[in-house]
């Protein structure tokens, strides 16, 4: 699994990350709240997009990336303290887009559940701009 920053910002911890699916989780403290003294949405976004990113990375051949295209995320109940768990799972993957689903408990409460889809293409060599699904 690739490292990148942006999880130590957040305090964010990837328990588990296999081909198809992942388990990271954040320990909510005062840096994660919103105005109303309750979990920013934008923490448990993030949970969800990085537990996707890290379940379809192991199944990108060389030299290929993904991104995210989309995400819904839906909200159940807000979370004032404790381990949020984010649980993912890969749904299906072609060539060029994979969709996942992510279910974020804190301790056997559902929390937010999140659909998303990613795409998976090659950069180009020179310029930067995405060849989806060639080789560069």
């Amino acid at each position: 699994m690739m490292k990148h920053p942006f999880p130590d910002l957040i305090d964010m911890v990837m328990d588990e990350s296999e081909p198809g699916w992942s388990v990271n989780s954040i320990q909510i403290g005062e840096k994660h709240m919103n105005t109303n003294n309750v979990a920013h949405g934008a923490v448990l976004f993030a949970l969800a997009d990085t537990g996707m990113g890290s379940a379809l990375f192991p199944t990108l051949d060389e030299g290929q990336v993904c991104a995210t295209i989309e995400i819904k995320m839906t909200y159940f109940k807000p979370v004032f303290a404790g381990k949020v768990v984010c649980r993912t799972e890969m749904i299906n993957r072609g060539k060029t887009i994979a969709n996942l689903e992510s279910r974020l408990y804190v301790d056997d409460v559902l929390v937010a559940q999140a659909n998303g889809n990613y795409a998976i293409f090659r950069i180009k060599s020179g310029n930067g701009n995405p060849s989806q699904g060639k080789s560069a």
